[in-house]
């Protein structure tokens, strides 16, 4: 057949079937990884060359091994599926007749390559209808059921059950455009009354073999994901209520049904969901037989089915009042699989699936109107408060010796198992109220009281995990059992390790209680402070503190001396993991932070100096890699204790008698004096380690933290940190010194007092970063992000504070909003047009990054730019943007609009049209601009500037989104639109225009006029065509 060609050949063999053949088989056989993957490359290359449409046939004959066939029918399918349009329409008979034939002849051959056939016919058959194949499922059924004696009946069956199957697969995952999809799509679905018919016949039929039944069954299940009516499906899906009884269909069957049942549209036929239940509620004797013998794939499927029903069409059926009986079935019945005896996942893998059906079914119950809610609380309470039971049952661990011979994966499915559990029962204490929580604690008070009959601590520890999962998301202040629950836990006999975890963790869920009544603190307090020193309790008993101290920080002084001796003391024997180490100073930082400055001083020398000692030590050693392991711990446990410690409560919005009756400190802050008094040490620690990356990130996160947590109490150590960071950042330029400065910058440029130094620190980074970024920014990617976001810093709040001294290779510019003159300078050695000379500091900001970075870096500030510059038009910081802008012909119209319009236009010429970087590489950053545009309303303004910058294969992308840029602000004006283009060969300005005519677009250009434009791209025809969407938009 003859075929347009897609693309010239490629370079290197032809391909040719003997050629192909060879690849084929060093793809297959070639132990060297290399040729295998030369071989793949230049088969894909062979799959969508023009010779495909030749070679493919060939290779399809029944001598070929199955891989050559295999190959050259999915060589079809590309070339069907991808180049639809290159086909001419006189050849659509030929090609769908060539496909029938080889469908034919494979039916009794390589199925997968049968497969593969079929699923190229299929797409054909897409492509094709309505119009060129308008009745294309009946054809084909029409075409298989036709005598054929060289094709045995049961194959071409066979044939004809997979060609049906992929048809509606092919259809989903088919590249057909949406409003094409929306039209097949209606197209199949009316077929089905060619498809349905002949799978009821097959299934019925007892002579059917269990193979032509399942075939039946997966066709079936392909074709309900086409949003088939349910109603139309009725007959199908009780016959795979029937198949459900065959052990060899069973699988094939629960998928079936489940996908009908599934479709978001089936709620809409309520009598059909009503006919479906009995059939499912019959299931519930092979259910239990199922479970009885052990047969979690036959329980586990039939609560799919069960699930599915309830969990989709919960509020269809919770309408049908008269049939109120058969649902409250359904919903016992899956109250069955969530109780499935045995330990989920190594008994059972069923329970899991239900748990979203009770969220789902509370929520509908909970959304009707207030009377109808009533009655269904009246029948449904009593099902959930069974469903608790159910749930903390099967929430408890297994036996210690059981549960000892579980593999790490499934104890972990275990956890995320009771996760599940845990969420749940915080959606039934929506249904249940207060209520549950008294049923809870009855339960536990008769649990720990009974002398008689000791309980397991499995069933302890699982009626506390329901109090947990409620007290952590649900405010319990008011409960009046929590105070009979804190009283009861001493009372709890802690033998293991998962009953203390939990204990502690119940104890943490009621830590903002406690605040509330800081009397019972005492009850729980030294049960916390005993678990501290088990390391097997590790990360539940720090918590656990860290929640206390947090939200009971102003009721601890009299327990501070205990708790800080016990955390010290733990601290020094290690038993804990760097992790819990870092929670347990941070603890120690909100309890220090009620207390009087002369106690916080005490228990900070007491707590650090033993690390202070420590690192004075390791700082006098030579480096090594176990010395710096000590001084990153030592460090990191400094910076969460100051993390925390805030004597002036800044984040504090606790609104308790106490807080206000602390009396107002006075002196420098403890922390400060601290810092003040560990700095030379940590500037000696610097001085050997300052290579290390991880060491200075360290140092820098104790400042950072600090400077976060004090705010101006930090206001002593500036002048000092800021000599510490220039020193720093001379010597070996790094992030953390960059983000430590960013911070010093937004909270302190403010102050009069401390500018000069954070000015000098500024402009020493700004100095040596674009001096690295000269000698070769990509190899430095996380300093420019840092760099790009402390110039943010500057663009939304400071950068009209700063003059900047800066040095080119050319000549020094001093840039700054009261230096225009330098911004001219730049722009000339930028080769920029004329209009940008005079801009003020921010596309100063914009233009001097781009020489420096180099085209790779400047998208980390093409790609964020847009945004900042949103915060500065949302916060009103625009107004010192000059607009010198003017047309060659007439000026533009003034006014406040058009003045920020300007400045802004003036600013996106600047970040897309550099002669040397090239930020027009980047097209996502265009593209933020426009949203930007969009967003900030500036296209409803009294008139608008578009700049479109393109180059190379990104033209039509940018031109398409001006487009929708157009069209949100388009109210009837007209818009000015200005193009440039990088200049690729010429040294003058990049603007390639002919004459003024797009400058005097605003005055009506012709539409043809633009489209005859010349270009300098690659992409002239893409861009030309954008061009005249662009203008069609704009002016039609």
């Amino acid at each position: 057949m003859e075929r347009r060609a897609e693309a010239p050949p490629p370079q290197g063999l032809d391909f040719t079937v003997e050629n192909v053949e060879k690849a084929l088989h060093q793809l297959y056989y070639d132990p060297n990884i290399e040729n295998k993957n030369l071989a793949q490359k230049w088969l894909m290359q062979a799959q969508v060359s023009p010779q495909a449409w030749h070679f493919s046939w060939l290779l399809l004959h029944m001598d070929k091994v199955p891989e050559i066939q295999y190959f050259g029918a999915s060589a079809l399918h590309i070339k069907i599926s991808r180049y639809w349009n290159d086909i001419p329409a006189d050849q659509y008979e030929s090609l769908k007749s060539q496909l029938f034939t080889h469908i034919t002849r494979f039916a009794s051959g390589s199925k997968i390559v049968l497969t593969r056939l079929c699923v190229a016919l299929a797409s054909l058959a897409l492509s094709m209808m309505p119009e060129a194949w308008p009745c294309a499922v009946a054809d084909m059924v029409r075409m298989f059921q036709a005598e054929d004696s060289n094709v045995d009946g049961r194959a071409r069956c066979l044939a004809l059950l997979e060609l049906l199957t992929v048809l509606p697969e092919e259809f989903q995952t088919s590249r057909l455009p949406q409003y094409r999809k929306g039209q097949v799509r209606s197209v199949l679905a009316q077929e089905c009354g060619s498809v349905f018919p002949l799978l009821e016949q097959l299934l019925q039929q007892q002579d059917s073999p269990g193979f032509i039944k399942q075939k039946v069954l997966k066709c079936f299940s392909s074709w309900v994901q086409l949003e088939i009516p349910l109603m139309d499906c009725e007959n199908l899906i009780q016959a795979a209520f029937t198949s459900l009884q065959d052990p060899e269909l069973f699988d094939t069957a629960v998928e079936a049904v489940v996908n009908a049942i599934s479709q978001p549209d089936a709620q809409r036929y309520v009598n059909t969901l009503l006919k479906l239940i009995p059939p499912v509620l019959g299931l519930q004797e092979q259910l239990r037989q199922a479970v009885q013998s052990g047969d979690m794939e036959t329980s586990h499927g039939i609560c799919r089915i069960a699930v599915a029903l309830g969990e989709n069409h919960s509020r269809a059926l919770l309408d049908q009042v008269e049939h109120w009986q058969s649902f409250l079935a359904l919903v016992n019945m899956i109250m069955f699989c969530t109780g499935i005896p045995g330990h989920y996942p190594v008994n059972e893998t069923t329970s899991s699936l239900t748990l979203t059906f009770w969220y789902t079914l509370q929520d509908d119950i909970l959304s009707f109107e207030p009377d109808k809610q009533a009655v269904y609380q009246q029948v449904y309470r009593p099902v959930y408060f069974q469903l608790v039971d159910v749930l903390l049952h099967k929430a408890q661990f297994p036996s210690d010796e059981e549960y000892g011979f579980w593999s790490s994966d499934e104890k972990e499915q275990f956890r995320i198992y009771r996760v599940d559990i845990s969420d749940t029962l915080m959606y039934v204490y929506e249904m249940l109220g207060a209520e549950l929580l008294s049923s809870l604690y009855d339960k536990l008070g008769r649990l720990l009281t009974n002398t008689e009959q000791p309980s397991t601590w499995q069933h302890t520890e699982a009626l506390l995990y329901g109090f947990q999962s409620i007290a952590e998301t649900i405010d319990v202040n008011y409960s009046d059992v929590v105070p009979g629950l804190i009283g009861l836990i001493p009372r709890i006999s802690i033998s293991n390790v998962q009953l203390a975890d939990t204990v502690m963790f119940t104890i943490g869920s009621l830590s903002e209680w406690l605040a509330d009544h800081p009397v019972m603190i005492n009850n729980v307090l030294p049960l916390v402070l005993q678990a501290l020193g088990n390391p097997e309790l590790s990360i539940s008993s720090v918590s656990t503190l860290k929640k206390i101290c947090r939200e009971c920080k102003y009721d601890l002084p009299p327990y501070a001396a205990n708790i800080v001796a016990v955390s010290q003391e733990v601290l020094m024997k290690q038993i804990h993991k760097t992790s819990q180490c870092m929670w347990l100073m941070q603890a120690l930082g909100f309890l220090l932070s009620a207390l009087q400055v002369e106690e916080i001083l005490k228990n900070l020398h007491s707590l650090i100096t033993p690390y202070i000692q420590q690192l004075e030590k390791l700082a006098d050693e030579t480096p090594n890699p176990s010395n710096r392991l000590a001084i990153i711990h030592i460090l990191g446990l400094l910076s969460n204790l100051f993390t925390t410690l805030d004597i002036s409560h800044h984040d504090d919005d606790h609104e308790s008698t106490e807080v206000k009756k602390l009396p107002v400190q006075q002196g420098p802050n403890p922390v400060v004096v601290v810092l003040q008094q560990v700095f030379q040490l940590i500037q000696k620690v610097l001085s050997k380690w300052l290579n290390d990356a991880q060491v200075v990130e360290s140092v820098c996160a104790i400042f950072e933290k600090s400077v976060k947590t004090l705010l101006d109490d930090f206001a002593p150590m500036v002048p000092q940190l800021c000599e510490m960071l220039g020193q720093m950042y001379s010597t070996i330029p790094q992030v953390s010194a960059i983000e430590l400065t960013r911070q010093l910058v937004h909270i302190f440029a403010h102050e009069p007092a401390h500018f000069p130094p954070i000015k000098a620190l500024f402009l020493l980074v700004t100095s040596v970063t674009l001096t690295l970024f000269q000698q070769g920014p990509r190899d430095h990617p996380d300093i420019v992000d840092s760099f790009m976001q402390l110039l943010a810093q500057l663009n939304i709040e400071f950068l009209h504070l700063f003059p900047w001294k800066l040095k080119t290779k050319h000549s020094p510019l001093v840039l700054g909003s009261h230096h225009p003159q330098g911004s001219a300078l730049l722009c000339r050695q930028l080769q920029l047009p004329p209009p940008c000379w005079a801009e003020a500091s921010m596309g100063c900001l914009v233009l001097l990054l781009q020489s420096p970075l180099g085209n790779r870096q400047i998208r980390a500030l093409s790609g964020c730019f847009p945004t900042h510059v949103a915060a500065l038009w949302s916060g009103n910081r625009l107004s010192w943007l000059p607009c010198p802008w003017a047309s060659g012909r007439k000026p533009l119209p003034s006014g406040a609009g058009s003045c920020q319009g300007l400045a802004l236009s003036n600013v996106l010429v600047m970040a897309s049209g550099s002669g040397k970087c090239h930020i027009a590489s980047c097209p996502s950053s265009l593209s933020g601009w426009w949203q930007f545009l969009c967003r900030s309303r500036w296209l409803s303004g009294a008139w608008g500037q578009f700049v479109l910058a393109w180059q190379g294969p990104w033209a039509g992308t940018w031109a398409g989104t001006c487009v929708t840029a157009v069209a949100v602000g388009r109210q009837g004006q007209c818009y000015a639109v200005c193009v440039y283009t990088p200049a690729q060969c010429a040294p003058q300005p990049p603007i390639a225009l002919k004459g003024e005519a797009l400058m005097s677009l605003m005055y009506s250009v012709s539409l043809s006029e633009m489209c005859s434009l010349p270009t300098y791209s690659q992409g002239g025809s893409v861009v030309r065509r954008g061009l005249a969407e662009l203008l069609s938009a704009l002016f039609l």
